[in-house]
């Protein structure tokens, strides 16, 4: 791995950066980018999430988004309060999927976040995302905890499971 990777929490230009990105790829689901842009800015000035991104050599390569107030999770019941963290977000830039970079974010987030007092973290799959399901099983989130609707910004609604695990 690159001596020049940096794990940290992200600023607000960051911020910026990243969904700048994130819209310009979007394609046809552009809309609903811009509104998570939006929404993500906000959260984090509220401090209702916190950003960790992977930077490479000065260019953002992978995210999560830990959300730590229930407001901003759909479904939130057992999925977020004071000792429970929902993630999300969890994004790789495609060249550099498989490299050990995500997996050094996510231990940095968790670490952070046990640091922050929480025990517990949650996250939501679709049933049909089969390679997701695999990676977070790896991840140790063997716990199910439910099933559930979420809509998007857009209207489109999507299935999901959710699954916990203790942080250790």
């Amino acid at each position: 791995m690159d001596e020049f990777y940096v794990c940290k929490i992200a600023s607000i230009q960051e911020m910026n950066t990243k969904w700048e990105y994130e819209i310009a790829q979007s394609g046809i689901d552009k809309d609903n980018w811009i509104v998570w842009k939006k929404q993500n800015i906000e959260n984090y000035q509220q401090g209702y999430i916190i950003p960790y991104y992977g930077i490479l050599d000065g260019i953002i390569i992978c995210e999560a988004t830990a959300m730590i107030h229930p407001k901003v999770v759909q479904n939130s019941d057992g999925l977020v309060d004071s000792h429970t963290v929902y993630l999300s977000a969890f994004r790789t830039v495609d060249k550099f999927q498989g490299k050990g970079y995500f997996s050094k974010l996510f231990h940095f987030m968790l670490d952070d976040l046990r640091q922050k007092g929480f025990t517990k973290a949650a996250l939501g799959v679709e049933p049909s995302e089969g390679k997701n399901k695999e990676i977070y099983t790896h991840y140790g989130f063997l716990e199910y905890i439910k099933s559930s609707k979420e809509c998007y910004p857009n209207g489109t609604v999507i299935d999901v499971e959710y699954y916990g695990k203790m942080l250790e």
